[in-house]
């Protein structure tokens, strides 16, 4: 990994991507939602390159590094500007931001928040939940939603664990978001897109679907992923020939790609991610998980 200026990922907890790309990544701050304020005038392009010098220096990225830095933006902080950035290296690209004050003395790395708003406010909206499968009560106090690959054994742990924390806290709902991790699980996107098309002839064949491969996961290789994902929807009861049909269509691999899309422009860079209304756990820890649900269900009691 050359990203240090990354949230630091325990590779033994979670499946990381080796690729976020950059391109597909909409500029954010506050986990996703963009600050809109206007660009620094021209009369600031030093400021641009002075923070260029300070990128470079800072993470060791010499020349053959290819660095973008900016444009400045207005922060939620008014004497601080959002300065993204995107460096490339190796056919490897990245983006990240830091916040540069406005007289040009000071750097700040990570996020900067509204002292007196909620942290993770407008998160769900960015997640775009809707004709996602999902389980659990409409109007549940507290929604987790889950970024997964099926071919991650994390993920596989998450979806073992869950059970017993669906059973502590039977009124929450999950929300399950595609995040195929393409570049280092070959037969993830072919999963994904199985699990879709289960969704799409019922809701409820989904969970079967995504629990029957979950559980197979280690028998299941790139040769026999075809013909085994088809075999597992006929065991379900489902109609064969549009359960190929749709394997094969661009519609339901749009639809995985979509919520990939999701992943990445959130920064989301590894799998399970899951989102607690909106408060990120990375690595999709039982017992931080946990602690989340029940923080929100506290916090919405004391209100």
């Amino acid at each position: 990994m050359w990203r240090p200026f990354l949230v630091a990922v325990v590779m033994a907890t979670c499946c990381a991507t080796n690729v976020a790309p950059a391109q597909n990544a909409p500029a954010k701050t506050q986990n996703g939602a963009p600050v809109d304020g206007p660009a620094p005038t021209s009369d600031q392009d030093q400021l641009l390159r002075d923070a260029e010098a300070f990128i470079r220096d800072l993470y060791a990225w010499g020349p053959e590094f290819t660095l973008r830095v900016g444009p400045a933006t207005q922060s939620v902080a008014a004497d601080y500007y959002r300065v993204p950035f995107n460096v490339s290296y190796q056919g490897q690209s990245e983006a990240g931001e830091v916040f540069v004050s406005k007289d040009g003395k000071s750097v700040l790395r990570g996020d900067i928040f509204n002292l007196h708003g909620d942290p993770f406010t407008g998160v769900l909206d960015h997640l775009h939940t809707a004709g996602n499968p999902a389980t659990g009560p409409a109007d549940a106090p507290v929604t987790l939603v889950e970024f997964a690959d099926f071919e991650c054994p994390h993920c596989r742990e998450f979806h073992e664990a869950f059970a017993a924390i669906k059973a502590k806290y039977p009124q929450i709902r999950l929300i399950f978001k595609d995040y195929p991790l393409v570049d280092i699980h070959p037969w993830a996107q072919t999963a994904a897109i199985a699990a879709r098309c289960a969704y799409r002839q019922s809701p409820d064949a989904f969970w079967k679907m995504h629990d029957t491969i979950f559980n197979d996961q280690d028998n299941i290789t790139p040769n026999t992923a075809w013909d085994q994902l088809n075999g597992f929807a006929k065991d379900q009861g489902l109609d064969a020939d549009t359960f190929k049909t749709c394997m094969s269509s661009q519609d339901a691999a749009n639809a995985v790609n979509a919520n990939r899309a999701d992943a990445i422009a959130l920064g989301v860079l590894s799998t399970p991610t899951v989102y607690v209304n909106g408060r990120p756990a990375v690595g999709g820890d039982p017992n931080t998980v946990a602690q989340y649900i029940q923080y929100e269900l506290d916090k919405r009691a004391r209100k």
